[in-house]
């Protein structure tokens, strides 16, 4: 199982050795060190177990998967969930099968499913207590259950190739790849996208053969020529909205957990504004990155016309891709965006809090304001 160690060692370095002694961050790392070493061996083990029990994933084919790809906050968790509505068509990863990636586990846990439907449910009632004893405080930003679809963020942290790396290591310069998977050497890349395939071959086999692959990745924003050389049959979605819309509020989403075992982290911070220039950086990529896909493999959505008409968007983008959008699906979709034209999302930031300017983001990604008319 593919795993980045020299990331891993830098990481601990800067945050054990070059930074000034902290009792609380010492703790924190340790306590994460346990639960991942942990959890790398829980996983290492079943999909070593799947080559055993389930040795046919590994012919499985990943056909012209769908990756819905942009920056966070920029609304490829609402897409994603329209999407996988239509579930004739497209099988997408559930939180659960991106802390587990392995048919074994998934096969086990099927049958415990199974076995507490017989008695009644019980351990389903406790499940949803917990949920939303523990994810209910995201429910405004980000909901998250562990049967409902999630990012594909999940299989990458296993490889320590992944932004969530940021959480507890707030090095954003001195661990950019993490975070910015295109800027690994071309071998380390081969590599990440070899296990990430691995996971993909598992996710079919085990819930959708024949079916196509639904990824939504915001973290994926850093990693599109990985995706593209790997994946050359592949449909790309990105979403573009207003980056003075977005990056404050991806910034304010990490803060809070730098808060947590750094305090020393204010808002208007070097750690701040280095997050935030991955997240400019990200859009920048996404732009260039635009010519260089497959014309006929890649669609963008507007963000504006993706909140204001969602039916209209998704019609759109099937008609592009030839995919046909059947009658079942389109009640369903109907109802889908009927219910989300009430919802408002409670998290708002500005860029002022965190040190940022309106300024900054125009002189860094002016192409971008102008070739989508964003409002300045």
């Amino acid at each position: 199982m593919y795993f980045h160690y020299r990331l891993f060692l830098r990481a601990l370095y800067l945050a054990l050795i070059k930074s000034p002694f902290s009792l609380r961050r010492w703790m924190h790392v340790f306590l994460f060190m346990v639960l991942f070493w942990f959890m790398w061996l829980v996983v290492a083990i079943g999909r070593g177990l799947d080559h055993i029990l389930y040795p046919g994933f590994r012919k499985q084919k990943v056909e012209a998967p769908l990756f819905i790809i942009a920056p966070p906050r920029s609304g490829t968790t609402f897409t994603q969930k329209l999407l996988s509505i239509d579930d004739s068509r497209f099988v997408h990863a559930k939180l659960y099968q991106t802390i587990l990636p392995s048919i074994t586990y998934h096969r086990l846990i099927e049958r415990g499913q199974r076995l507490d439907k017989i008695l009644g449910s019980p351990f389903e009632r406790l499940l949803h207590w917990a949920e939303r004893k523990f994810f209910g405080g995201w429910d405004g930003l980000h909901t998250l259950r562990l049967n409902a679809p999630e990012e594909d963020d999940g299989f990458f942290v296993y490889t320590f190739v992944t932004e969530a790396v940021f959480l507890l290591f707030p090095f954003v310069d001195e661990l950019w790849e993490a975070g910015f998977a295109d800027a690994l050497p071309v071998k380390e890349q081969k590599k990440l996208m070899r296990y990430y395939r691995g996971c993909l071959q598992r996710q079919l086999y085990a819930h959708g053969p024949g079916k196509t692959i639904l990824s939504k990745a915001t973290q994926s924003s850093g990693a599109l020529e990985c995706l593209l050389h790997a994946f050359p049959d592949a449909r790309f979605v990105t979403i573009v909205r207003n980056p003075c819309e977005s990056v404050a509020s991806h910034v304010s989403l990490f803060h809070p957990v730098w808060k947590a075992h750094s305090p020393e982290i204010q808002k208007d911070s070097p750690t701040s504004h280095s997050y935030a220039r991955l997240a400019v950086e990200w859009f920048r990529h996404l732009y260039d990155m635009r010519e260089k896909f497959p014309q006929a493999h890649y669609w963008c959505i507007d963000f504006r016309d993706l909140t204001k008409s969602p039916m209209e968007t998704i019609e759109k983008m099937y008609a592009h891709f030839g995919y046909d959008l059947n009658s079942d699906y389109r009640i369903a979709l109907n109802v889908a965006t009927a219910k989300n034209s009430e919802y408002r999302s409670k998290h708002e930031y500005t860029l002022e809090e965190f040190g940022l300017s309106k300024e900054y983001i125009h002189r860094e990604l002016g192409d971008l304001f102008d070739t989508y008319a964003l409002e300045r």
